[in-house]
């Protein structure tokens, strides 16, 4: 999702979005710690949308635990 879409969402979405996002970064990490990963760039583009989710959510004052 690009920064723009993210700052449309509300509040539960956009935690939604961050538990989701997490949990897909999560099963690539495992995917590339069992070597079942090929793409390994997905990683980094996972990290960066947890980043990017996690900014949104700060500029807002929202509080993000785990």
């Amino acid at each position: 999702m690009t920064p723009a879409e993210l700052r449309d969402l509300g509040e539960a979405e956009l935690r939604e979005q961050i538990m989701t996002a997490r949990r897909e970064l999560f099963g690539l990490r495992f995917q590339h710690a069992t070597g079942e990963l090929d793409n390994t760039s997905s990683l980094r583009q996972a990290r960066r949308e947890v980043a990017r989710a996690l900014t949104v959510a700060r500029e807002r004052g929202i509080e993000i635990y785990g």
